[in-house]
């Protein structure tokens, strides 16, 4: 910004700051001895295409014999409480030359606080920098200074410089400021043996200082050397510490009016800037993530560089007032603000345009009513198309299943129909299979012998003459409540070794509905050990991995919601037959689910050697006529493993956690492998009145962190000790509240981890224990419980419904009711009376039957423990959310 300008432009969460010096209206008799400094907060309406004043603020400074500035305005961050806001340097130039210089504040209730001031026998107008603290830097003599709101003093640093290039933070260096100094020659080299071009590139050189650390940091790690002679402003895209090496992604300005891209010290692309004298470059990432550099001129021109597949320049705009980049019109990314000068219009923000060379394209003096449509017509119209592309490919999709079954139909009737042919020409009786068995069925053998697997499969082909239909009822029970196993539900059979613990996983591909709480493994030893069970105790879990690693025990597993949405219609039982889900469900998206068991590995190894046979278990749900969903137990042989002392010493299935360019290179089985062996902790950290940014620095610092390579989100320590191997997630929902979720080997780890923590928090950070997940996940759960519970009583009652329709006995036979015989012939003799209220009593008590019927004992049992199972799973969810 131009040092002096009585008018400031700053963007801040999407609004635009308009700072602004001016005198108050005076009371006559009044003495004009205040200055105010107004701030206006504008906001793009969508509607109107235009700003409009949210709302203002005034600071008030006494201007007696002073002159009144706004040097610069930025945003930092306050190291009070880790916010950014919006500071404004002032400056109050006496009459003998005294300069003072205050930074203010700016609160998002428009109040202005002063956070320090100084005093300077010189004026600063050279690279003059607001940072984090916030804190002010400039350079004056080719010296480098700076103050702070923590110390307060101005402090000088022991380099020489004649110009800074950028100021901002580094990882593991704090703030850094880069500049071009005169370089230090070896004191033995002859300067008479150097060329004039020679000292143009030598005498010269491109240098980094931390100021926390006072540290100086060599000028290769960003540039060459030989750039540094042309080089007038720089903005670092990207800097990160891989295997304790700065990497640096930066772009350049030269006087040679060029855009230069740096990766790691090295020039990877160059544009040719359509201007002269290039004084800033700044970046903005578009909602195509597209990474723009915008670059100002000292003639008040822009343009915008585009780095695709190369670096061009892809807009560029004269007579710009200021250039800003924000989210102005909340669309989640960010865009360019440009403001032109306009003598004619004395409104601030009245010639303006907003774009992202994209989809957001705005301009003052344009009528959208008519010639552009609204961004949230635009927005809406594309989630409709997006959701209308959507069902056609799940159509899509669908159609060709369906195209493949009938293929596969055709080419089976068609192979039938060449057996009948033969069987005909042979003379001999061809057996056409039963029109019911339409079903392959695999079953497993008893596990006496389990090296064979035999399959039996019956295709449903239909005689076309002399075929006697069989009644539905005539089928067995099993046919009708069968359902298949996949072929391919098994993707993979792993195993790992952590500390005394053996985790064998069997990764499963549902392609089928399966209850998270009826699958399980079990290992069976395959020696035969006539003294001990070859049964081996383990204990079973369920690991759904996603962003925010889900592990669950299989006890507090949630049953997932039945393959189709039942309607509670008490009247038609047909609709439930026919009724087709829409929709899967969102547990019914994750297609694929890993089952572990963990079991001691001491025992085992006792043995030398040891091959263990893995079995998976699991329930088929089954539905019979009345929509009664019942189940029947499947065991499915996964494989075999073995175990030997000699690869548990050469560690070949031991967990390898080792850092790879700063991420935790462990494979998805290690993963989960590590989480199967540990407890899972969830914490609600809130600070009312500090944001939570010590969290992640506690995280990636003093525990050692790094994230897993499979998912950024969970980060793994490489602390050593007894925290090591402890997995972190660490989820914000704002600036002042979070989610750490841990997951370690033992209570013990668990307290040092929450001890080391609550030494970096504020002191009025609140940590609470959240029992079992986020409150929305169990919500969620306790919908399905009670729907499942809701099931359970409709079909209980239609249960006993359907049974004691059977079972009842009424004692009139057909055709023998009173209504058959007129009554007045009855009432006409004694002996018709008698017989009328013979036939009246049989009625009533064949009434208070039909009001009072009994159940079996077996049924009642029955009905009973499946309701109670079902509002006991209820309960405890409630229980979790109260």
């Amino acid at each position: 910004m131009v040092l002096g300008e009585q008018e400031q432009f700053l963007s801040y969460n999407g609004e635009v700051l308009i700072f602004q010096l001016s005198k108050p209206k005076l009371v006559e008799g009044a003495s004009d001895k205040t200055m105010n400094l107004c701030v206006r907060r504008m906001a793009f309406n969508r509607d109107t295409k235009l700003f409009v004043e949210k709302s203002s603020g005034v600071f008030s400074m006494s201007a007696s014999h002073f002159k009144i500035e706004i040097i610069c305005c930025n945003c930092a961050t306050d190291s009070r409480t880790g916010i950014i806001l919006p500071c404004i340097l002032m400056k109050k130039k006496k009459r003998n030359n005294v300069v003072k210089y205050l930074l203010l504040l700016l609160h998002s209730s428009n109040q202005f606080e002063q956070s320090f001031h100084f005093k300077l026998d010189y004026e600063l107008k050279e690279d003059i920098r607001l940072f984090t603290g916030p804190s002010v830097l400039w350079r004056h003599a080719n010296k480098l200074f700076y103050i702070s709101s923590d110390i307060r003093t101005v402090l000088s640093a022991p380099v020489q410089l004649s110009s800074v290039v950028w100021t901002g933070e580094i990882e593991s260096e704090g703030t850094v400021v880069l500049g071009i100094g005169t370089a230090c020659l070896p004191e033995n080299e002859d300067e008479d043996e150097f060329s004039t071009s020679d000292r143009a590139i030598w005498g010269r050189e491109f240098f980094g200082y931390a100021i926390e650390t006072q540290k100086m940091l060599t000028g290769t790690c960003f540039m060459p050397h030989a750039y540094s002679r042309v080089v007038s402003s720089v903005y670092i895209c990207k800097n990160e510490m891989l295997k304790e090496q700065l990497r640096i992604s930066l772009v350049a300005i030269t006087h040679k009016n060029q855009l230069i891209w740096f990766q790691d010290g090295l020039p990877k692309g160059v544009c040719e800037l359509p201007y002269e004298k290039p004084c800033s470059v700044k970046t903005a990432v578009t909602s195509s993530n597209d990474l723009l550099f915008v670059v100002s001129f000292a003639s008040g021109n822009i343009c915008v560089v585009q780095r695709r597949h190369s670096l061009q320049v892809a807009s560029k705009w004269q007579n710009v007032k200021s250039v800003l980049v924000d989210d102005f019109v909340g669309s989640g990314s960010e865009q360019l603000l440009l403001l032109f000068k306009d003598d004619s219009n004395t409104e601030l923000l009245s010639a303006f345009k907003i774009t992202d060379l994209g989809e957001v394209n705005y301009a003052s003096g344009i009528n959208y009513k008519h010639d552009v449509p609204p961004a949230e017509g635009l927005q809406e119209n594309g989630l409709l198309t997006v959701k209308a592309l959507e069902t056609r490919l799940q159509a899509g999709y669908t159609s060709v299943r369906e195209l493949q079954q009938h293929l596969g139909l055709k080419r089976r009737v068609i192979l039938e129909s060449c057996r009948a042919l033969i069987d005909l020409v042979e003379e001999r009786t061809h057996i056409l299979p039963t029109a019911k068995e339409v079903k392959c069925r695999r079953e497993l053998i008893s596990p006496l012998n389990l090296s064979e697997k035999p399959f039996f499969c019956k295709e449903g082909l239909v005689s076309l003459w002399d075929d006697v239909e069989n009644p539905p009822h005539s089928l067995s029970k099993e046919t009708s409540l069968a359902s298949e196993v996949p072929e391919h539900f098994i993707e993979k059979l792993w195993q790992r070794v952590v500390g005394d613990s053996l985790v064998v996983g069997v990764k499963l591909t549902e392609s089928f509905y399966l209850s998270l709480s009826d699958v399980s493994l079990s290992l069976v030893m395959d020696q035969d050990f006539s003294s001990i069970s070859p049964i081996i105790e383990c204990q079973n879990k369920i690991i759904k991995l996603n962003k925010a690693f889900s592990a669950l025990t299989l006890s507090s597993c949630q049953i997932e919601p039945p393959p189709k949405k039942m309607k509670l219609d008490l009247h038609s039982n047909n609709d439930l037959k026919k009724e087709i889900p829409k929709r899967p469900s969102r547990v019914q998206l994750d297609r694929a689910k890993t089952v572990i068991a963990v079991t001691r590995l001491a025992p085992l190894l006792a043995f030398h050697r040891v091959c263990c046979i893995v079995l998976l278990h699991l329930k088929k749900q089954k539905r019979q006529n009345d929509s009664l969903q019942e189940s029947k137990k499947v065991t499915v042989l996964c494989g075999k493993i073995l175990l030997s002392l000699e690869d548990i010493s050469n560690e070949k299935y031991s967990v390898k956690m080792l850092r790879d360019n700063n991420y935790c290179t462990g494979s998805m089985e290690d993963i989960l492998a590590v989480l199967a062996v540990s407890i899972r902790f969830s914490f609600q950290i809130v600070s009312s009145d500090c944001t939570l940014t010590p969290v992640n620095s506690w995280l990636l610092g003093e525990m050692e962190c790094t994230p897993f390579k499979e998912c950024h989100d969970n980060i793994f320590c490489h602390k050593a000790g007894n925290v090591y191997g402890t997995v972190f997630n660490w989820t914000l929902k704002n600036p002042f509240e979070g989610v750490l979720t841990l997951f370690c080997r033992n209570l013990t780890v668990l307290f040092q981890c929450l001890h080391s923590l609550t030494r970096v928090l504020p002191p009025s950070c609140k940590v609470k224990l959240l029992r079992s997940g986020s409150k929305g996940a169990l919500t969620e759960q306790l919908a399905l419980a009670l729907e499942k519970e809701i099931l359970t009583l409709r079909s209980s009652f239609f249960s006993k419904e359907s049974k004691a329709e059977n079972s009842l006995a009424w004692g009139n036979e057909p055709g023998k009711k009173i209504s058959d015989t007129p009554v007045a012939s009855l009432l006409d003799s004694e002996e018709g009376v008698q017989q009328f209220r013979k036939k009246l009593q049989n009625e009533r008590e064949e009434s208070v039957l039909s009001m009072n019927q009994t159940m079996n004992g077996a049924l009642y049992r029955e009905i009973a423990l499946k309701i109670a199972e079902a509002q006991l799973r209820s309960n405890i969810i409630v229980w979790r959310l109260s």
